[in-house]
C-alpha cells in the first residue's frame, strides 16, 4: 500500500483530495503547514475536523522560520526592488513541494499530495505537468517551478474535477468546509490590505509621479504601493487620464505613468529569468507557444529565445538540468500591462512547457 503525505489546508479541495485517495487504497496522513502569525486558525480546525471524519492521522508542522526565510523575504524584497512578486509560485515550489516533500520522504512517505486543480500524466517518456480540467480553477500556472523529477512524487487527486463536482462530494460526506469560501488574493497578507502589511517591512517615502515626457502629475505615498499596468489609486487630478503605471524607478522614488493609448504601454519582448523547463518541446527553435503571464489570463501566442547556445545544447541531452539563466520572449502581438516580477507559463494544449520571471519588458 503506497503511503501518502497529504497537505490539508482546511479548504474544501485539499478535503476531498484526500477522502479521494482514501477511497483509491492509499495510505493517507494529513498534513497541515502551520506558519504563525500568517495563517488562520479556524483553517487548522477545519482540516484536522476532516481528518477525524476520515479516520486518518493528522499532523501539525511549524514551518514558520522557513516560510519568514523563503517567502515573506522574497517577497517584501521583491517590492523594494520595485517587482511585483508572485508568492504563490514560490510557495509551491519550496514549500510544499521543497521542504515539505522533503520532510514527507524522510518520514518514508513515498508520494505527497495537495489539492491543486492541475494533472500528472505518466507516460513511456515520463511525468508530465499539465491543466487541471476545469479550466476556470486551473492551477498549473502557480506549478511551473517545480522540477520535473520531483512529478513522479506528487499526486493532484482533484485534477480531473471541476470545482462544483468538488462541493458536491464534500457535501455528500458531511465535510464542515463544503461550501467554505475559497481563498483569494495573498494567503499570509490575510484580512488586511496589502499596503499595511508592507508598511510592517518598507519604509514609505513620498516621490513624484511623471509622464514619459518627464511631466510632474502628481505624488505618490510611496513606489512599492503599486505594479505597472495599475491604473486606480494615482490620485492624478490633472492631465485628463487615466493613467496608467508603466513604470517604477526604485533608486528615484519616481512613478512612470502612461495614457490609453500610447505605445509606451505595449510589450512585444521580454527578458525572463529563473527559466525552469518541463518539456523538450519548449527547446524547438522559432516554435510558437501559447504563454499566460497572468493567473487566468487567456493564452497568447509568443515564441521563447535561448540566449545561451551551450545551455540549450545541455538541455537537449539532459532535461533534468532544467535550469536556463535568461532568455527572451517575443510576443505575435504586442502585449498590455506586464509586470516584472510575475510568471510567463508556456503551453502546449494543455501540457506545461515550463516557465520564468519576468526581468524587464522592452518598449
Amino acid at each position: 500500500m503506497t503511503r501518502v503525505a497529504v497537505l490539508m489546508s482546511g479548504g474544501v479541495d485539499s478535503s476531498v483530495a484526500a477522502l479521494l485517495l482514501k477511497n483509491q487504497g492509499y495510505e493517507i496522513t494529513g498534513f497541515y503547514l502551520n506558519y504563525t502569525p500568517y495563517c488562520n486558525p479556524q483553517d487548522e480546525l477545519d482540516a484536522r475536523r476532516v481528518a477525524e471524519i476520515l479516520g486518518i492521522k493528522f499532523y501539525s508542522l511549524d514551518i514558520t522560520e522557513e516560510f519568514e526565510e523563503k517567502i515573506i523575504n522574497y517577497f517584501v524584497k521583491s517590492y523594494e526592488n520595485g517587482l511585483t512578486p508572485n508568492p504563490d509560485v514560490f510557495c509551491n515550489d519550496l514549500i510544499k513541494f521543497g521542504i515539505f516533500l522533503d520532510k514527507a520522504l524522510n518520514l518514508n512517505f513515498e508520494k505527497i499530495a495537495t489539492g491543486h486543480y492541475a494533472r500528472i500524466l505518466k507516460d513511456e517518456n515520463g511525468y508530465h505537468l499539465l491543466a487541471g480540467k476545469d479550466k476556470n480553477k486551473d492551477q498549473s500556472y502557480f506549478l511551473w517551478k517545480i522540477k520535473k523529477d520531483k512529478l513522479e512524487k506528487i499526486i493532484f487527486p482533484i485534477g480531473e474535477l471541476t470545482k462544483e463536482e468538488v462541493r458536491k462530494i464534500a457535501s455528500e460526506n458531511n465535510f464542515p468546509n463544503a461550501f467554505k469560501k475559497g481563498s483569494s488574493g495573498i494567503c499570509f497578507v490575510g484580512p488586511v490590505k496589502l499596503r499595511e502589511f508592507l508598511n510592517n517591512y518598507l519604509k514609505p517615502k513620498e516621490g513624484l509621479i511623471i509622464d514619459t515626457k518627464g511631466n510632474i502629475l502628481g505624488k505618490h505615498p510611496g513606489y512599492f504601493y503599486f505594479t505597472e499596468g495599475q491604473r486606480h489609486g494615482l490620485n492624478i487630478k490633472i492631465g485628463g487620464g487615466p493613467y496608467y503605471v508603466v513604470k517604477k524607478i526604485p533608486e528615484e522614488n519616481l512613478i512612470v505613468v502612461a495614457k490609453e493609448g500610447e505605445p509606451v504601454l505595449y510589450t512585444k519582448r521580454i527578458e525572463i529569468t529563473e527559466i525552469n523547463i518541463l518539456e523538450k518541446e519548449i527547446l524547438e527553435k522559432e516554435e510558437i507557444f501559447d504563454v499566460r503571464f497572468r493567473y487566468r489570463q487567456p493564452l497568447v501566442k509568443a515564441k521563447l529565445i535561448l540566449t545561451n547556445n551551450t545551455e540549450f545544447i545541455e538541455l537537449k541531452q539532459n532535461l533534468q538540468n532544467s535550469s536556463v539563466k535568461s532568455a527572451y520572449v517575443e510576443f505575435l502581438e504586442p502585449q498590455k500591462m506586464i509586470a516584472p516580477g510575475q510568471s510567463i507559463v508556456f503551453y502546449k494544449d494543455d501540457l506545461v512547457l515550463g516557465g520564468g520571471i519576468i526581468k524587464r519588458k522592452f518598449d
